[in-house]
């Protein structure tokens, strides 16, 4: 390695900040504020390597050092596995002081990574969910297997972390950060969207939103996030809401079924799809437009993005059928839940939320304070750093 701070630095160690390697299989958009706030932090030397697959939608490093390592990928029995050089060569005091992996059992270069890292007297954080939305025995065990070789693991929720304590673990080795995303761009297109009120109506007028109230979903159209289940719920809230709106905003290989499904329903009308909307600048409309963002299941960091808007969130009540950010819904507080897979249920909760105007104002504000003051970017870098500096601090005091 060429890059300044991953050759052996001389200085006591007192006096150096720690030499974080950070591997991941890409360079995601979203993931760019928080390395660049995690570089910021006094103490730390990062750099990000990570895998150079177009298809995952990478970016580039900002503020931080980085750089792209071929992830080899191939398919046996029905799975993906990996293997990415850095688990490997970088578990060596000659490149890192602490190395922190992408907590997954699908790479095959995981365990030989961490096992040379123990061998080198390298401190390893497993960064990842520490759980499966297909769990097995099996693959629970194997991950837990694999966790026993590092030195501290980092969540993405406290659910996850206090399941691993119930279970036996030291909590000393155990760090969360809390998923979160960068608000200031979406704080910034909020403002100045709200500041230009005239506009606002304008936009809304113009698409038909200002007629009643409006449900909104803002992501890629897979089978595994239910939209037709929200269309199906469409054709009772019709009913219960008369002059209620359905923004279905993304594109995705469901795109076609669904319209096929709104038309047999009859609820075409309701429905606008104007496709894939991107920048906060362009969505902020919509979602300042919306009065219930729904998430039928599988939520992730979209309930994030639309707390920031102020907007509260409708999503299954099965908590394992959704991401690690669903521990930022609290139900009948900034949000709702509905019995999974129950499209009348779905289309009762909407109703009662859009028919109750002063509870969902209260749900509103809540959920702006949700990503503005617990779920943040500074919250979520704080728990990483804890997570390194506990790893790397001398074995005694772990």
């Amino acid at each position: 390695m060429t890059d300044k701070g991953m050759e052996a630095d001389e200085r006591p160690a007192e006096r150096r900040p720690i030499r974080l390697i950070i591997q991941q299989p890409s360079l995601r958009r979203y993931r760019v504020p928080v390395y660049r706030e995690l570089a910021r932090r006094d103490g730390i030397d990062l750099t990000v390597l990570y895998g150079d697959q177009a298809e995952v939608g990478g970016a580039e490093p900002d503020g931080f050092r980085g750089r792209p390592v071929p992830l080899s990928s191939f398919r046996l029995g029905g799975r993906t596995l990996l293997w990415h050089g850095p688990q490997w060569w970088a578990a060596s005091r000659r490149h890192t002081d602490v190395l922190l992996l992408s907590w997954s059992v699908n790479y095959l270069s995981l365990v030989p990574g961490l096992i040379r890292a123990k061998l080198a007297g390298v401190p390893t954080v497993l960064w990842g969910h520490g759980y499966s939305k297909s769990e097995h025995p099996v693959r629970r065990f194997i991950r837990n297997l694999v966790a026993r070789l590092a030195t501290t693991l980092l969540f993405y929720n406290h659910t996850t972390a206090r399941q691993f304590e119930r279970e036996g673990w030291n909590p000393d080795r155990l760090f969360v950060a809390l998923n979160a995303l960068d608000q200031d761009p979406v704080q910034a297109a909020r403002a100045d969207w709200l500041s230009r009120p005239d506009d606002l109506r304008a936009f809304q007028a113009e698409r038909g939103l200002d007629r009643g109230p409006v449900v909104l979903f803002v992501s890629r159209l897979y089978e595994d996030n239910r939209v037709d289940l929200l269309i199906d719920a469409m054709a009772e809230l019709c009913e219960a809401v008369p002059d209620v709106r359905l923004v279905v905003i993304g594109s995705g290989p469901a795109q076609a079924a669904l319209e096929r499904r709104a038309c047999e329903l009859g609820v075409d009308g309701r429905i606008a799809m104007p496709g894939a909307v991107y920048g906060e600048e362009q969505l902020a409309p919509w979602f300042l437009s919306a009065d219930v963002f729904c998430y039928p299941t599988n939520v992730g960091l979209s309930m994030l993005h639309a707390f920031g808007y102020g907007v509260p969130v409708v999503t299954s009540d099965r908590t394992e059928a959704q991401n690690p950010e669903i521990e930022a819904l609290d139900p009948g507080v900034n949000g709702q839940t509905y019995r999974h897979g129950d499209a009348s249920d779905l289309a009762r909760v909407l109703a009662e939320m859009l028919n109750d105007e002063a509870a969902r104002r209260k749900m509103a504000e809540a959920a702006h304070r949700t990503a503005t003051e617990q779920f943040t970017l500074e919250n979520m870098v704080d728990g990483m750093v804890a997570a390194v500096r506990q790893a790397a601090s001398p074995r005694k005091e772990r």
